[in-house]
């Protein structure tokens, strides 16, 4: 199907936040001043031409290679996209001057979009030229770093590696920061740490690009041809990025981002084997909204999904790293409080309750139309194992039916399954 070009004034970049605009202008324009300034003082020779070539080679042929992939991870959109062109933008921080290395930023770039237009998934050329500045300013405060520290060729020394450690770093910080400040201008609402900075993984993996960026810089200035076969840990990478993507599809809600019913099952059925072999208890909450239906009814299937993502946020945010949390279908949530006994886990889902209670979640109707909702309660069963039931099921089982006590005696309450006094019911 071929695309037609669509009109500066009808991209989609005009319809996002006007602080995320603004600031996405003002790095673009910044790009553009430091690259006339580069042309300026930064002399050209035929070296440095046959070196862009090189990298701007190597990167098309990864890309190409590894195309099929590129396309899997993007359509399934369960994790944030590091890009592997950081390999060769990394080695060109200290192998190109800063003219080339913006020029290098915005071939690669624009060929992974227009492949992508041709593929499955279209990239709004906006965001193909926020990205490329993003990884142009990255690599110029690799450059003014490395310069300020080693000289203008820091690899002819005797500090190259130390000089590759630096280049490396001062990318990976401003790209995290540039990123992070974009990420907060675009939803300032849904502004979390890992939200802004990523995940461990999500770092991790953006740390092992930069290292083969590092080994391809020492391979082209010693070994040149050994930079070809930095292709194949790459694409080794990007495939073991893409189980790890596949992985996330079986076991997430894909609404929430919560463990699925099936990944929580398993999770808490390992939580149970830990705790039965250490004499510890858990504790399960299962955590129903109360009328939810009425939101969908009255605003639409938009506002409600928006209902059911600020919950999530809010039971990931209230809950230790190591407890489960999980999406049982429809408005049903169910959370694993590991080494907690009931009148504890008790108090923490009256804490929960009384939060939800005071949610404001900003939404839309399903023709556009902004919402706020407001006053909004659930109703929360608590059951604790091996109190409640020898199995998994059976402490469920007991949860849920605390939970069916909740509704009978007004919503908007905590039940415990062996303590319903122990937290006092009090509605709104």
């Amino acid at each position: 199907m071929r695309r037609q070009w669509v009109p500066l004034r009808d991209w989609a970049l005009w319809k996002r936040p006007r602080n995320w605009i603004a600031y996405t202008l003002a790095a673009e324009a910044l790009t553009l001043a430091l690259t006339v300034a580069a042309i300026i003082y930064f002399p050209v020779d035929g070296k440095h031409l046959a070196m862009f070539a090189v990298l701007a080679g190597l990167g098309i042929l990864q890309a190409e290679i590894s195309r099929k992939i590129e396309r899997q991870r993007r359509s399934l959109n369960v994790t944030p996209h590091i890009s592997m062109i950081s390999v060769w933008l990394m080695a060109s921080v200290l192998l190109l001057p800063p003219q080339l290395i913006a020029l290098l930023s915005f071939t690669l770039y624009l060929h992974s979009g227009i492949r992508s237009w041709s593929g499955i998934q279209h990239v709004a050329m906006h965001r193909t030229l926020t990205n490329a500045t993003t990884m142009a300013l990255s690599c110029f405060a690799g450059v003014l770093l490395t310069d300020l520290m080693f000289g203008m060729d820091p690899l002819a020394g005797p500090d190259a590696a130390t000089a590759v450690c630096v280049a490396g770093a001062a990318y990976f910080i401003t790209n995290t920061a540039i990123t992070a400040g974009g990420l907060y201008l675009a939803a300032p609402e849904k502004a979390s740490v890992e939200r802004l900075i990523g995940s461990w993984d999500d770092n991790l993996l953006d740390m092992a690009t930069l290292c083969l960026g590092g080994l391809a810089t020492l391979a082209m200035v010693h070994l040149p041809l050994l930079s070809v076969a930095i292709i194949v840990p790459i694409f080794v990478l990007q495939r073991s990025v893409l189980a790890k993507q596949l992985e996330e599809l079986a076991s997430k809600d894909q609404k929430t981002g919560l463990l699925n019913a099936v990944a929580w099952h398993d999770n808490g059925n390992h939580e149970l084997s830990r705790a039965s072999r250490g004499g510890r208890e858990f504790s399960v909450l299962m955590i129903d909204l109360d009328f939810f239906k009425k939101i969908n009814d009255t605003y639409g299937h938009l506002a409600g999904d928006d209902m059911l993502i600020a919950l999530a946020d809010l039971l990931k945010r209230e809950t230790r790293t190591h407890d489960l949390v999980g999406r049982f279908g429809g408005e049903e949530f169910v959370v694993l409080l590991a080494g907690a006994p009931e009148v504890q886990a008790l108090v923490a889902a009256e804490r929960i309750r009384r939060m939800i209670t005071e949610l404001v979640v900003q939404s839309q109707t399903n023709d556009g139309k902004p919402v706020v909702i407001t006053d909004r309660s659930a109703s929360i069963g608590v059951a604790t194992y091996p109190a409640a039931g020898s199995t998994l099921d059976e402490v469920l089982a007991a949860a849920d039916a605390a939970v069916y006590v909740a509704k009978r005696e007004g919503r908007n309450r905590v039940v415990g399954s062996i303590y319903p006094a122990a937290v006092p019911a009090t509605p709104g």
